[in-house]
């Protein structure tokens, strides 16, 4: 590679004197620009030495690739006269350019609560889905089925009761993810969410009823009386309670010794949280829940088709701007008492803007004769058709711009036509073409043609502007985002030989898909194995030679005996910890043998420091081989197997 040369390219690319700092890690540069919009996105996809480029933390990121990104580093400042930084410098420039959006900060806290819990709901709602086709009445006739086939009565029961669950233990739920987000002990979180639940309290969906009929029960505490209630399907109150716990039991870990903290810290933070839960933050929380759930629903009654069709037009720039993330803690409220409030529209819009995003793919699919986007289009007009738009969105619709716009006028079409018709959906499932199996029984049919409109008016809007405009569609074509990993589709037969790897760490094995960075997660520095690390000790996978090793410790490259080069990455964004809790003995050009230990790590440290810990071994020279497949899942130790490595061969 001729390194000089490439950053003269990538310079040019980002536009004149347009870099304000610069910094490197071991697989991309990492630029705060002056300004993104400079950026001449076609001439970098266009270079062999980029590898992929993104945009995070107020960085632009480009790959390069271990071993060479260093060097074209060195030349890049040699021609900008940019002062060299570290990443925390890096990341102090972008922060000091950056103002603060305490909205967006809000919407970042609730993804992180509500993502991983999602699963669970999900399978509540596709359970509940399922149970209303077998309980309601005029789906297939007069009768339900459960009454049409009464030897499946018990089986509708057991199904309904894994249903509620999810929903009726909420607070479990979000109590412990929440607590975990606010940095406190998620199991305490789960007791406290437990002890809103407990069935000795009035159930929360029957307050209202018992405070009316005046059978409500309550605790007499310091000449008060205070409500024994219930917090079923509760999202708000625990939110706050969450975040109450986690701070006193930050407080507590300070002030009380270590030899009384274990003990003392959560049982001071259970009992103060507690008593705050039941005689203020629950009945206050209470009550601003209700009415926000009851202010959404009347917006919705008030606004109706036209307020719909409003909001299913705007849908997917919501999307893109990460303000959808907030969606599931209002949906969730909504669909926790669908006796109060009918349902949630919130997923019907949903399915309505993703399909209509698909169909405007799909067209595309069908106008364009560059190879590389009809493969993309292709596949992305599915994902969006099953509820994954953001292919479809990022990596066709919004680069041609018009097949965007034509998404969302189908989308607010068809929202228009199932707002007139009162559609909502009774449980959480997917936003896509079998959406209707969360959609009250007796609005699937309305569902479904709105999901037809949705298609129809995406794909001929679409199609008809696109076939006058052919020439943005010539087989030349580079408007469209090229894939970040640049796999030669016809690899020539190559030198390398099949291998085995051990594991680099000793932990347990997780997909490169699950790894919460996207330059390992789309495999954009190639193939290979994530692990989830026990203890900090770092082995050589295979014989070899060592080819990248920085002073920050966190990166070993290693090109074995067998011509398989590997990237070892310890962490995620722990280059700026600057070699901070990181030891090794090893320098640039040692030979090493299988088993050899590289270095160490405090993983301890690393996490308190705020970073995930998880190790990455990745195949950087993936597309000299056949296939790279983990073949261990279980937890491993430096001396197993992980990871079988095979080349191609001449027939």
């Amino acid at each position: 590679m001729n390194y000089k040369k490439v950053a003269e390219e990538i310079n040019r690319a980002l536009g004149e004197d347009n870099i304000q700092a610069a910094a490197h890690c071991a697989t991309r540069l990492r630029l705060v620009l002056k300004d993104s919009s400079k950026v001449d996105q076609k001439a970098l996809d266009n270079n062999d030495a980029v590898k992929g480029t993104f945009e995070a933390n107020d960085q632009f990121q480009i790959i390069i690739g271990a071993g060479d990104v260093d060097n074209v580093y060195d030349e890049l400042i040699k021609i900008t006269n940019v002062k060299e930084a570290s990443t925390a410098d890096l990341k102090a420039v972008a922060a000091s350019g950056k103002k603060n959006n305490p909205i967006m900060a809000f919407i970042k806290v609730l993804s992180d609560i509500f993502v991983p819990i999602v699963p669970a709901l999900v399978a509540g709602g596709l359970l509940m889905a399922l149970n209303n086709v077998l309980t309601a009445q005029n789906l297939f006739g007069p009768q339900s089925v459960v009454e049409m086939f009464p030897n499946i009565t018990d089986v509708a029961s057991i199904i309904n009761l894994l249903a509620s669950a999810p929903f009726a233990f909420l607070p479990i739920l979000v109590g412990f993810s929440a607590t975990k987000r606010f940095g406190g002990n998620p199991y305490l979180g789960a007791a406290i969410g437990m002890a809103m639940v407990m069935p000795d309290l009035i159930n929360g969906y029957g307050v209202a009823n018992a405070i009316a009929d005046g059978s409500m029960n309550y605790w007499h505490i310091f000449g008060m009386n205070v409500a024994q209630t219930g917090y079923q399907g509760s999202v708000l109150p625990v939110l706050v309670v969450a975040w109450i716990l986690a701070t006193l039991e930050k407080f507590f870990h300070k002030r009380i010794p270590n030899a009384f903290d274990f003990t003392f810290t959560p049982m001071l933070a259970i009992i103060i949280t507690g008593f705050l839960t039941f005689i203020i933050v629950g009945p206050i929380m209470r009550i601003v829940s209700d009415g926000l759930t009851e202010g959404l629903v009347w917006l919705y009654n008030t606004t109706g088709a036209i307020g719909l069709g409003v909001f299913g037009l705007f849908y997917s720039p919501i999307v893109i701007t990460g303000l959808h993330q907030s969606f599931p803690a209002i949906e969730t409220t909504l669909l926790a008492d669908v006796a109060r409030t009918g349902g949630s529209f919130i997923f019907p819009v949903a399915s309505m803007a993703n399909v209509g995003q698909g169909a405007a793919t799909l067209a595309i699919m069908l106008l364009t004769k560059n190879k590389k986007q009809k493969s993309l289009a292709t596949s992305a007009s599915i994902s969006a058709m099953l509820g994954i738009t953001e292919p479809a969105i990022f990596g066709v619709n919004l680069k041609l711009k018009f097949p965007f716009i034509c998404g969302m006028i189908a989308s607010a079409v068809s929202c228009i036509f199932i707002g007139a018709l009162h559609v909502l959906s009774v449980a959480m499932g997917p936003a896509s073409v079998i959406g209707f199996i969360s959609i009250t029984p007796k609005s699937i049919p309305y569902f479904m043609i709105g999901i037809v409109i949705s298609i129809c008016v995406g794909f001929i809007t679409t199609y008809a502007y696109g076939k006058r405009h052919m020439s943005v569609f010539a087989d030349d074509d580079t408007s469209v985002a090229k894939v970040v990993t640049k796999i030669n589709a016809d690899p020539e037969v190559s030198i390398v030989q099949d291998e085995v790897l051990t594991a680099p760490i000793k932990g347990t094995p997780i997909s490169l898909k699950d790894v919460n960075d996207p330059v390992f997660a789309q495999e954009m520095m190639g193939k290979g194995i994530a692990i989830i690390p026990e203890k900090g000790i770092i082995y050589a996978p295979a014989d070899g030679e060592l080819t990248v090793l920085y002073d920050s410790k966190h990166a070993y490259g290693l090109k074995t005996v067998h011509g398989a080069e590997i990237l070892i990455h310890i962490g995620i964004d722990t280059v700026k910890l600057s070699g901070k809790h990181f030891e090794t003995n090893r320098k640039y050009g040692d030979l090493v043998k299988k088993g050899d230990i590289l270095g160490t790590v405090d993983l301890d440290a690393v996490k308190k420091a705020g970073f995930d810990p998880t190790v990455m071994m990745i195949i950087t020279n993936t597309n000299d081989y056949k296939a790279v497949e983990a073949i261990n899942t279980v937890s491993v130790d430096g001396d197993q197997d992980l990871l079988a490595l095979s080349a191609y061969y001449e027939n």
